[in-house]
């Protein structure tokens, strides 16, 4: 891995190098020519002078006209250069190279004002023109070829000491990054080692397995969610293990008793009669309550439980459910409501039915008698509140919020042979988050225990 990261690293910064290098070259020599342009144009100055001088005193261009080396002439004499072009002269101050008409006088020509050729050779692609004038008119125009190419010597010889300078400076680059990439590869590698071993043991099946996490850069944040994950499949873990045992635990009870009814029954020390059957078909009930709600929550699960969503008023609803559930309470039983209608929210009304009946269950089941209920329902910004609160016993704080885990009892004393499942909260809380909503226990005013339930409202009616 060391070795991937380093050549990755490497390659990538040579690259850019290599391309830097490149169009500094480029660069340069674009430059280098503006320059040189530039100057040529400063040295024919006095040469555009002298031609406004040369018409003025002779009237018109035809004297030069037919005579290619009169501008020549005029150029040598203007800038104090011998009668011969560098190349031919024993002197060559800038080294042209014989045969290459590139000196300034080459690429020089004459227009007159209406821009026909005077003198020279005309080559107008990329020419640059200088107006010639007289007695404040244009009276004609210095053309000049600019350059586009170094071919003097001087020229070529400072360009290839440039190209010679970038090149040792890239060169030092480069080295430079190799060991830099080399030293980024090893610190990688040395961070990234811990993950793979701990990615292993993970995928191996050891989730108890953490790395040592030192600083607050990407890779440190790296561990820690690293460490999460590993933390997360730890518990999810063991919660499947427990889950499993809990199940076989439920299981065990209801079928432990019908094996020992059956076995009476087989060995003649009970006999068939209605109490008897009556024993039965309770146990097998309740075998059966238990697999229909471990089938709901592993349907919750998959997210496959079905839902029949409708615009409802939770208030009106609530209303109709809580006043024929009144039948079923005991007679010492007190139950107040305080709904505010018009709430409207998506529900399905049977599963919001099984939400409530699982919590007045609940309450039925543990609450000491005179059983005391409160129920209301409020607004609570963009959601409806929908609040459940009976009376003692209630339940120690740490315990609230494991209530909703699955099979979960928060005091042995609410023991199996009161008929629950231990499964009636974690379905209510599948079914209100199915509903994106939420549940949440603290102590109640009545001394027992208080669940909010938070719904999400619909601001806008569709128009039908």
């Amino acid at each position: 891995m060391r070795t991937k990261l380093f050549l990755l690293i490497a390659a990538a910064n040579m690259l850019l190098i290599l391309l830097a290098y490149a169009i500094f070259n480029w660069s340069f020599e674009r430059s280098m020519l503006e320059y040189l342009n530039r100057v040529d144009d400063r040295r024919l100055a006095p040469l555009v002078q002298r031609l406004g001088d040369e018409y003025a005193a002779r009237g018109s261009w035809q004297w030069m006209r037919g005579n290619a080396d009169t501008l020549g002439v005029l150029l040598h004499e203007t800038l104090g250069l011998s009668a011969y072009p560098p190349h031919e002269s024993p002197q060559n101050p800038r080294g042209i190279h014989p045969g290459k008409p590139l000196w300034i006088e080459d690429r020089l020509f004459l227009l007159d004002a209406d821009r026909t050729v005077v003198i020279g050779p005309v080559n107008r692609n990329g020419a640059w023109l200088t107006p010639i004038s007289s007695g404040g008119q244009v009276v004609g125009y210095l053309g000049r070829t600019p350059r586009r190419d170094l071919v003097a010597e001087l020229d070529q010889t400072v360009a290839q000491r440039q190209k010679q300078q970038y090149a040792l400076i890239a060169l030092a680059l480069l080295v430079a990054v190799a060991l830099n990439a080399a030293l980024i590869a090893r610190w990688l590698a040395a961070k990234l080692a811990p993950l793979d071993a701990g990615a292993r043991a993970v995928a191996g099946g050891d989730y108890s397995v953490r790395i040592r996490t030192v600083g607050r850069d990407e890779m440190a944040q790296l561990g820690h969610s690293f460490n999460s994950m590993a933390a997360a499949l730890e518990a999810a873990k063991q919660s499947r293990q427990r889950w499993v045992a809990d199940i076989a635990h439920e299981l065990r009870t209801p079928l432990a008793t019908l094996q020992a009814e059956i076995e009476a029954l087989q060995d003649g020390v009970r006999t068939l009669d209605a109490a008897r059957m009556a024993s039965l078909l309770q146990e097998v009930a309740r075998l059966t309550r238990l697999v229909n709600d471990l089938r709901t929550l592993s349907l919750a699960d998959m997210g496959a439980l079905d839902y029949r969503m409708e615009t409802q008023d939770l208030g009106e609803w609530l209303a109709d459910y809580l006043h024929d559930a009144r039948t079923g309470l005991p007679q010492d039983a007190q139950l107040d409501t305080a709904l505010q209608p018009a709430l409207l929210i998506r529900m399905d009304a049977d599963r919001m039915a099984q939400v409530v009946s699982n919590l007045m269950q609940n309450t039925l089941r543990y609450t000491h008698p005179p059983v005391r209920l409160r129920v209301s329902l409020v607004r609570q910004g963009d959601e409806a509140c929908l609040v459940w609160e009976d009376s003692a016993p209630g339940v120690a704080e740490e315990a609230r919020a494991h209530l909703t885990d699955r099979l979960y009892r928060a005091e042995s004393s609410r023991a199996r042979s009161e008929g629950g499942s231990g499964l009636g909260l974690s379905i209510a809380c599948a079914i209100v988050q199915g509903h994106q909503g939420r549940m949440l226990a603290t102590h109640s005013r009545l001394g027992g225990l208080r669940w909010d339930i938070f719904l999400p409202l619909v601001l806008e009616v569709p128009n039908a």
